[in-house]
C-alpha cells in the first residue's frame, strides 16, 4: 500500500521569490526506509515539513500540487489530524522537548496522555521505547539535564511511543557520537521492519547506504534521482550535488574491485569486505 504520494509539489516561502520545492513527485510504500540526501538548501527539510503539514499550514506561502499521507490529503487536513498518521523528529531536540514535564518518563507520556491512551498501554509503550533507545537509566532525570545526544534519543522516543504509521526524521543523528548514531539507525530499522514507513534526512552516507531501502537525491528543490543505494551511490556526478559516495565504494572503485555478477561496486562495509576477500583469494 502506498503510504506517501507526492504529485507535482511546488512551494515558495512567504516573502521569497524562489521556489523551495519545484514540482516534486514520488511514492513510498508502507514499511520502506527512505534516506534523503543532498547539500544544504537542497529542499530536504522543506520536504519533511510538507509531509507533516507544517508546509503550508504553519509556514503559509505559495503551495500547489498534491500530498497524501496514508490516504489523507495534507491540504485538506490540519496538523493535529495528520499527526495521528505521521510524526516528525527535528535536528535540534530543544525544539521538540516540551519543558512541561520534569522527567524523561513523563516527557514520553505527554503525547500519549494527549491522545487519550489508557494507562496500561501508555506504560507498555513508554517501557518499550525506553529500552529501544537505551534511555531506561535516565527515566527519572529532568530532560534538560541530558546531553544533546540523549535529548535527541528522547525526542525520537516520544514520537515512536505515539505509534505513527510514518516517521520523518530531519538529520536526527547530527548531535550523536558513532555509537549513538548506530543505536538510532538500528532502532529505526527495527521500526521499518515492523511496517512503519521511515523518511530520514541524513548526512552520514555510510549509514544511509547500509540501512535505507531507497535513497532520494535532492538538489535545488528537485528530486534528481530516487533509487536503491547501489544505484544512487555509484553515480559519477554525486560530487556535483555535494555528496560523496560511501568510503567503501570509493576504496573499491580505486582498486577496481566490483561484483562480477552485477558489475557494481559495493556500498556497505559487509559488501566491500566480501569482495575484497574474494579478490585476494583469486590473486593467490
Amino acid at each position: 500500500m502506498k503510504k506517501i504520494i507526492v504529485e507535482n509539489l511546488k512551494y515558495r516561502y512567504p516573502l521569497s521569490e524562489n521556489l523551495a520545492l519545484k514540482g516534486i513527485s514520488f511514492e513510498v510504500e508502507g514499511g520502506e526506509f527512505i534516506g534523503i540526501i543532498g547539500r544544504n538548501l537542497a529542499g530536504k527539510s522543506t520536504l519533511c515539513q510538507a509531509l507533516v503539514g507544517l508546509v503550508p499550514h504553519f509556514y503559509k506561502g505559495a503551495y500547489s500540487g498534491n500530498v497524501e499521507i496514508s490516504g489523507m490529503n495534507v491540504l485538506e487536513n490540519n496538523i493535529s489530524e495528520l499527526s495521528k498518521k505521521i510524526g516528525i523528529v527535528f535536528q535540534n531536540p530543544f525544539t521538540q522537548i516540551t519543558a512541561a514535564k520534569l522527567t524523561v518518563y513523563e516527557e514520553i507520556a505527554f503525547g500519549l496522555e494527549n491522545m487519550g491512551i489508557e494507562i496500561k498501554e501508555t506504560i507498555r509503550r513508554i517501557e518499550y521505547v525506553l529500552h529501544l533507545l537505551d534511555l531506561e537509566k535516565y527515566k527519572d532525570r529532568n530532560p534538560f539535564e541530558l546531553s544533546g545526544g540523549q535529548m535527541q534519543r528522547l525526542a525520537i522516543a516520544s514520537i515512536i511511543a505515539m505509534k505513527p504509521e510514518i516517521i520523518v526524521l530531519d538529520e536526527p543523528t547530527s548531535q550523536l557520537d558513532p555509537q549513538g548514531s548506530e543505536e538510532v539507525f538500528k532502532a529505526i530499522q527495527s521500526l521499518s521492519r515492523e511496517g512503519i514507513t521511515i523518511m530520514m534526512v541524513e548526512q552520514k552516507i555510510e549509514k544511509i547506504a547500509q540501512y535505507a531501502d531507497r535513497v532520494m537525491l535532492m538538489s535545488d528543490g528537485e528530486v534528481v534521482d530516487f533509487d536503491v543505494p547501489q544505484k544512487i551511490f555509484l553515480r559519477d556526478d554525486l560530487l556535483n550535488y555535494g555528496v560523496q559516495a560511501p568510503v567503501f565504494t570509493r576504496v573499491c572503485r580505486s582498486l577496481n574491485i566490483k561484483n562480477k555478477n552485477t558489475g557494481l561496486y559495493p556500498v556497505t562495509l559487509d559488501e566491500a569486505y566480501e569482495l575484497m576477500v574474494r579478490h585476494e583469494q583469486n590473486r593467490s
